[in-house]
């Protein structure tokens, strides 16, 4: 999946607004290692985002019941 930066986003809004969840950051940046010192991204900076399932990341800390 791909993403085109806003003017301002950083690495965790990016995880956050796009996959829900801000620790999803380290593997957003693991995939794009040409824009790894970039804190502040200008705008239409296209990034690659991981693909992950539901259960896998997003609710991994929850308990089995409220998956």
């Amino acid at each position: 999946m791909m993403y085109t930066t806003a003017q301002g986003d950083t690495w965790d809004m990016i995880a956050y607004k796009m996959l829900g969840k801000e620790a999803l950051m380290v593997q957003i940046m693991l995939l794009n290692p040409d824009h790894i010192s970039t804190s502040i991204f200008s705008a239409g900076t296209k990034l690659i985002l991981p693909e992950i399932t539901v259960t896998e990341e997003l609710y991994a800390d929850l308990p089995p019941w409220k998956v």
